[in-house]
């Protein structure tokens, strides 16, 4: 990996991962604060207000950071992909303006009001604020959404005789078809993090008898609503996604799911190792028949293989796509089955002496902040190798002027300072849990 388009690849891929650490933690955490908000005032529940005034601090934290690890992509934009800016400006800019300047000041303005403005302003207000918050998050993912679908299913747009591409119709760039399945699955996947940090940091204060209150009603909402947002993940926001790129990105389609000949009754791969040299999957442990029924709800019907597509059409990283999708499924798939045996737990009110199950919950945590980068790299990789699919190949979207080694060097510096804000945002969140909610008043 030695040139300007291999690093400039490899540099956004690196800090998109890691801002989006921090996005989907701040996407699952603001939904949970606004339920106990509510309870807390309108169920006049001391313990819920307690918990979202203990949990917006993890919200404020992780929101600062995805501020200041989100702000150097869009710079990458004019830095190492100048020409891609230049040909697709005209219709991506529309959305990244309208997530800074609507989206992001809503959710900044209306966090603060929400951190500083309790006994201040009136209670309906500060109840509203925290609505506001989540809002704003949601509209910043839909207008980043809504760029990246344009990528993925180009619509709503003209190219001019400089080949340029022309916004024709915002109403379709805002909803584009790919969104149905992207956006609520995103969501989900942010609100599964939270879920699975709140349960974790739960069920460590509980292995160690400590904030036993805050335990139990953060393990009581945390557990539900993660299961819920597993298993609409999987079905039917999953299945979804997965139909849209069967039918619109059919190569990518087979890649992932490493079928390399066409054929009917389809199986789906559950193990099995690529081999790009023969063209086949080697130790498969298939099940007949399902590929088909998930792909046409057909037992029976065909589905094309990787083989009957042009090379020049193939993922650039066939392997690589296809474990990170099968790493998303199968760590999706364990997600539901832990949730699962939690929420027996905690029905049969067993769940705080459970503490083979909570040991659980603490060492799943990490799991689906690996799942939904997985699942990201997943659609990234499956563009390839176009940057705007059908249109715009990624080979001519970097910026002409930049060489390997300024990008390089410009590489090396982001891996130094994004160390160094991880180990600060580990310091100041392991701060926050280890403080527990002492400072929080009643």
């Amino acid at each position: 990996m030695d040139s300007a388009l291999d690093l400039a690849r490899l540099q956004f891929a690196f800090t998109a991962s890691f801002h989006y650490v921090f996005v989907q933690l701040t996407l699952g955490l603001g939904p949970l604060i606004v339920f106990w908000e509510t309870l807390g005032w309108w169920g006049r529940s001391a313990a819920a207000g307690r918990a979202a005034r203990f949990w917006v601090k993890a919200f404020a934290l992780s929101f600062t950071f995805g501020v200041v690890t989100g702000l150097p992509l869009e710079f990458q934009f004019g830095t190492n992909w100048a020409a891609f800016s230049k040909t697709t400006g005209p219709v991506v800019g529309q959305t990244l303006a309208l997530e800074g300047l609507y989206a992001f000041i809503l959710e900044s303005a209306f966090l603060g009001i929400f951190l500083y403005g309790r006994g201040r302003i009136p209670r309906f207000l500060h109840w509203l604020s925290a609505i506001l918050v989540v809002v704003g998050s949601w509209l910043s993912s839909w207008f980043i959404l809504a760029t990246n679908a344009f990528m993925q299913h180009p619509q709503g747009f003209s190219v001019d005789e400089e080949g340029v591409f022309r916004l024709e119709s915002l109403r379709q760039l805002l909803f584009n078809p790919w969104l149905e399945g992207q956006l609520p699955h995103t969501l989900l996947g942010g609100l599964l993090t939270g879920a699975f940090v709140v349960a974790g940091i739960s069920a460590l204060w509980t292995l160690n008898g400590r904030h036993s209150e805050l335990s139990h009603i953060s393990l009581k909402t945390a557990l539900p609503v993660g299961l819920f947002a597993a298993l609409l993940l999987a079905f039917p926001t999953g299945d979804r996604q997965a139909q849209m790129v069967a039918r619109h990105q059919p190569a990518s389609f087979a890649a992932m799911e490493g079928h390399f000949e066409t054929e009917n009754a389809a199986a789906i791969v559950i193990l099995g190792q690529p081999d790009m040299e023969n063209l086949k999957l080697d130790n498969p442990l298939e099940v007949p028949g399902v590929l088909s029924f998930l792909t046409h709800k057909r037992w029976a019907a065909e589905v094309r293989g990787l083989k009957d597509f042009p090379r020049e059409e193939w993922p650039d990283h066939v392997p690589l796509l296809y474990y990170s999708y099968h790493i998303m499924v199968g760590l999706g798939t364990l997600l539901i089955a832990v949730l699962a045996v939690a929420m027996w737990s905690l029905v049969r009110g067993r769940i705080l002496a459970a503490r083979r199950v909570l040991w659980i919950l603490l060492l799943a945590w990490p799991f689906p902040f690996l799942a939904n980068t997985a699942g990201w790299v997943t659609a990234e990789l499956g563009r390839q190798p176009w940057l705007v699919y059908g249109l715009l190949r990624t080979q001519h979207g970097p910026s002409p002027q930049i060489s390997a080694g300024n990008v390089l060097f410009t590489l090396m510096g982001f891996l130094g300072l994004y160390l160094l804000l991880g180990i600060l945002f580990l310091a100041f969140f392991g701060r926050i849990v280890v403080r527990g909610p002492k400072e929080v008043s009643p």
